[in-house]
């Protein structure tokens, strides 16, 4: 699928020896990650980083996968994190570094951390007026110092639906790339009428402010869901992502840095197990649906007009759902039960207000939850039960913008197809390079 859309770099959260063996001899050059739960193992042992690379970057490197970074740390200094990795991500990079120039890897692989647009900011509002975050500016500067160093990029997450989902009163045209806004940010002789490109000279502003004006610059990752949120839609996942493209294809750049755009679209495909703390939508930032079908239109060329190629050979279960039986009564507590208990183990993002599946009655909600569980369970008979509440059916109960999905049948060689995840996109010198998320 990946070939078939021209996709030529893939960010990979994490190192999956099945995955790195299929990109082998691809032509598609790799980002591979390292958790956030394993810096301080990494941190503390330097031996344990030499053995990480030899497993994960070095032995591939020489089976033709073309790694050209390392991810250490996935925005390790949230603020949400409480500080738990501050003292362990540098001292990991630097770990990763060693192990690499051990390995004589290091011209060719660059150890950098995707961060989170939060670790810069304006007082002020205006773009050139950004820098570091204050509680970490003395350890962002020794960060990029090293990436200065090395010659690796600053890898910076920006989504412009969060400041939506964050702030009911945020203007909804900023977020996307009409040309022209209601609520500009007027910087000087600049006017900025997107939140991407006033993000993103915040974080060039803050660069040039500290003496490092010449680190180069990747959007780790920039997207739009499409369920779980009142703003998270297909419509507006396909506006706000075409016109990112559009805007990037043209390789104008930002006002405050000219030139083609390094930026990763998240992502690939649906995560169904994503942990949904921030909100239901993480589970829809995908591109495809969870069978490699292409959501909705989009041309990777920015163009405006194209489509994405689905992905070939998927089979299926067989097609059958599980439902409520008529015959149940809503009223009765094992409803309410079972549903509780089919969401904690399946996937209901797509029921509530404004979602793909807010049209539903009350039984299709239960039917919805009933069918997420079976499918997740691979269509096991036991699955379809709930007490006798249950029954499946040949017909499908889909209704309207709603999908009532059937489960990837993943026995044998679509077996490897589980992992994927998550997906990216990048212009390089006005050429369109899409990179994918694993």
């Amino acid at each position: 699928m990946l070939q078939d859309n021209g996709f030529d770099r893939v960010k990979l959260f994490d190192a999956e020896d099945s995955i790195l063996r299929a990109l082998r001899k691809s032509g598609i050059q790799v980002m591979v990650g390292i958790p956030n739960d394993m810096l301080a193992d990494l941190a503390g042992n330097p031996k344990t980083a030499e053995n990480w690379v030899d497993r994960n970057v070095t032995g591939h490197v020489h089976d033709g996968v073309d790694i050209r970074y390392v991810a250490v740390g996935n925005e390790p200094f949230l603020t949400t994190f409480n500080g738990t990795y501050l003292n362990t991500t540098f001292p990991a990079m630097q770990n990763v570094q060693a192990a690499l120039s051990k390995a004589g890897l290091a011209d060719k692989v660059k150890v950098t951390v995707p961060l989170n647009a939060d670790v810069y900011e304006s007082a002020t509002g205006k773009p050139s007026d950004g820098d570091f975050r204050g509680d970490i500016h003395g350890l962002m500067l020794t960060i990029v110092q090293f990436l200065s160093s090395t010659g690796a990029p600053f890898v910076a997450n920006v989504y412009p639906f969060i400041s939506l989902y964050a702030d009911p009163n945020f203007p909804l045209d900023y977020a996307f790339f009409q040309g022209t806004s209601s609520n500009p940010v007027v910087d000087g002789s600049v006017i900025y009428h997107n939140t991407f490109d006033a993000n993103h000279d915040t974080l060039v502003a803050a660069l040039r402010k500290n003496g490092f004006g010449n680190v180069s610059i990747i959007v780790g990752e920039v997207g739009w869901p499409t369920d779980g949120d009142v703003n998270a839609n297909l419509d507006y996942a396909r506006r706000f992502n075409q016109g990112f493209l559009s805007h990037i294809a043209t390789g104008q750049g930002t006002p405050l840095r000219p030139g083609p755009v390094d930026a990763y679209l998240f992502s690939l495909i649906d995560e169904d197990q994503k942990s949904i703390q921030p909100g239901n939508f993480e589970r829809h930032w995908g591109v495809f649906y969870y069978d490699g079908t292409p959501k909705y239109p989009l041309s990777l060329a920015g163009t405006g007009s194209g489509t994405l190629k689905p992905a070939r050979g998927v089979k299926y279960l067989e097609k059958k759902w599980c439902v409520l039986k008529p015959s149940a009564n809503l009223d009765d507590q094992k409803v309410g039960d079972s549903v509780s208990y089919a969401c904690g183990l399946a996937d209901c993002t797509s029921l509530g207000y404004k979602t793909s599946c807010a049209g539903l009655d009350a039984r299709g909600n239960v039917s919805y939850a009933y069918n997420s569980y079976y499918q997740t369970m691979d269509q096991d008979d036991r699955a379809c039960n709930f007490g006798g509440l249950a029954a499946t059916t040949n017909v499908d109960p889909s209704a309207g913008t709603c999908r009532f999905i059937v489960e990837v049948d993943v026995s044998d060689a679509a077996r490897t197809a589980r992992g994927v995840v998550l997906v990216t996109a990048a212009v390089v010198i006005a050429a369109l390079v899409v990179l994918f998320v694993f």
